[in-house]
């Protein structure tokens, strides 16, 4: 086999890869409220000591809603599940997530962008 693929001296230095779970904690602002997650299925391009990663992105949202008197509320903890990009470098994380906000009796429904910070463990 090693004269049909003969190993060349050079070391491959990134790659591209799926990804289900990376060991990520998260914590940022979205919304005008918070959330928590970690990184769930991705694509991850490699580099030396850092990668980006696009990917699904399972959360805990803390935002209390504004709302009339009387009228209904919702939960101030909610799941929810956002979408967006994740660049880690050894173990610092830095976060772009887009989470969806339903339609409400006051707003419609939106995309919201966000940014978070982490630790990769």
């Amino acid at each position: 086999m090693c004269l049909l693929f003969p190993k060349s001296g050079t070391s491959q230095t990134t790659k591209l890869q799926a990804s289900l779970f990376e060991g990520i904690l998260l914590a940022g602002y979205t919304d005008h409220g918070a959330y928590i997650n970690c990184t769930g299925p991705a694509v991850k391009y490699i580099l030396k000591k850092a990668s980006i990663m696009a990917g699904l992105l399972p959360s805990l949202k803390i935002k209390e809603d504004r709302v009339q008197a009387g009228a209904a509320r919702n939960s101030l903890l909610t799941p929810t599940l956002g979408f967006g990009l994740t660049g880690c470098y050894k173990h610092l994380v830095v976060q772009l997530p887009a989470f969806y906000s339903a339609k409400t009796s006051t707003t419609d429904g939106k995309w919201k962008l966000g940014v978070g910070v982490g630790y990769k463990f």
